[in-house]
């Protein structure tokens, strides 16, 4: 397995890097700085004259250790330095530091967090080069209007299966998301539970957006009473598929790349019904350098780095359309802008961003916490479907969310989930328990009818 899929799922199993040690050869630099004899040697003069630009990053030593040596190359004048934060730490991080010139540039995948620094007055406009940069892929507009922040690269959803595994249970592979509703897969997918695991928001809102919120929510009860659910310290999604434990994770396009470029047995689905997930990078209000920041962002951007992107071990999407190879809508070579064009990318992310916490705790209530018994209520329920016995009613009663729509997208309940990246504030924990209630009771009026139709 590889470092990136530790770091990368978003939550699960995730190593820390706040702790992570500086490469061997920025350690022997730092060493050098502190003994200037030692600048005679070959290559530390020249490190000691260099210009230190500080990143602040989420992503993982395999990403940044290729983007430095890279960028160092094509700006000799500067040398990076990284600090490892996830989302929810880098957020309070830039709060306390983004005008004491620690942190130059903020480079990460986390729109919402993005998204407060630039409310706050965290953030100032980039001033880099936009020529040939698409404001929007699809549905999702990736950059900010304003220019506070620009998408560097991005990320789409699939599934990644054993397909030998698939065709013991008879399931072909799956195509869209109805696809995993099928009795054959119980215990068979791995799902990413969205309030632990960083990148499945917007997965679970891509379906809701796609089949309508009273259907998209009945699909999420099936197939999370027909999955294993991936948690925080679990299992890493790609090893479950490539050890055969399941046959089908639903995961992040670069996570499944690598996996299957290190020799795991795995292959990648995007689902026609798609969405993507962009990674930012931004300038603080009052970056100590910001010559380097600019040449940084700027080779980010430009053709050089956009191609790093696609290197075997990163298998990131870049944002620049000129950089891709063929117009394949599948497997390795996936083309985002051709998807787009044949309408797989549809997803809106503008309408969906502040409503992404209201959906993991709503997820939490309907499925997560009472996983069990939910389980073992849909498995009736097919059985009882074996048997050609009604139970419509039923599947509307374990499929039917705690709120409507409209309430889920007002001012107020968001307002209760809008700081969720630090710990959502007591009040929203009444309407957690108001939702919770509403499930047991559908499940207890779906037993009853199940023990009606003697199931």
């Amino acid at each position: 397995m590889s470092h990136s899929d530790r770091y990368c799922t978003g939550g699960v199993a995730m190593k820390s890097l706040h702790s992570t040690p500086q490469a061997p050869r920025r350690r022997l630099v730092l060493g050098a700085l502190a003994l200037p004899w030692l600048s005679a040697l070959p290559g530390l003069g020249r490190a000691a004259t260099q210009t230190v630009v500080n990143v602040l990053t989420s992503y993982p030593d395999e990403v940044m250790s290729r983007f430095e040596t890279a960028f160092e190359q094509a700006y000799p004048q500067y040398r990076l330095r990284y600090l490892w934060r996830m989302p929810h730490d880098a957020l309070p991080y830039l709060r306390k530091h983004a005008r004491d010139g620690s942190v130059d540039v903020y480079w990460s995948a986390s729109p919402r967090t993005f998204s407060l620094l630039k409310e706050e007055q965290l953030l100032r406009p980039l001033d880099v080069p936009r020529n040939g940069l698409p404001e929007a892929v699809g549905g999702t507009r990736i950059s900010d209007a304003d220019g506070y922040f620009l998408a560097t690269e991005i990320a789409g959803y699939v599934f990644a299966c054993d397909e030998a595994r698939l065709r013991q249970l008879a399931v072909p592979v799956p195509r869209d998301w109805t696809d995993l509703a099928t009795p054959r897969l119980q215990g068979r997918i791995a799902l990413p539970v969205p309030s632990e695991v960083g990148f499945a928001p917007v997965m679970f809102d891509i379906v809701l957006q796609s089949y309508g919120w009273a259907r998209g929510w009945a699909l999420w009860s099936e197939i999370g009473a027909l999955s294993r659910l991936a948690r925080r310290g679990s299992t890493f999604i790609t090893d479950m598929v490539g050890t055969g434990e399941v046959a089908i994770g639903l995961s992040m396009d670069f996570f499944v790349q690598a996996a299957i470029a290190q020799g795991a047995r795995l292959s990648a689905h995007y689902p026609a019904h798609n969405g993507i997930n962009p990674g930012h990078i931004a300038y603080p209000a009052v970056p100590g350098n910001p010559d380097g920041a600019r040449a940084f962002a700027t080779f980010i951007l430009s053709d050089t780095g956009q191609r790093l992107l696609m290197h075997p071990n990163i298998r990131k999407l870049p944002v620049r359309p000129t950089v891709y190879p063929t117009k394949n809508m599948s497997g390795a070579e996936f083309n985002p802008f051709a998807a787009a064009g044949a309408g797989m990318l549809a997803y809106d992310n503008a309408r969906g961003r502040w409503r992404l916490a209201i959906i993991s705790a709503m997820f939490d209530e309907m499925v997560v916490r009472p996983h069990a018994e939910l389980q073992a209520l849909w498995t009736r329920v097919h059985a009882a479907e074996a048997q050609h016995k009604p139970v419509q009613h039923i599947r509307t009663l374990l499929g039917a969310p705690a709120i409507a729509e409209a309430e889920a997208d007002s001012t107020a309940l968001r307002g209760l989930f809008r700081q969720d990246l630090e710990g959502g504030p007591a009040p929203r924990q009444a309407m957690m328990q108001r939702w919770a209630a509403f499930h047991a009771d559908q499940r207890a009026k779906a037993n009853a009818a199940l023990q009606a139709l003697g199931t």
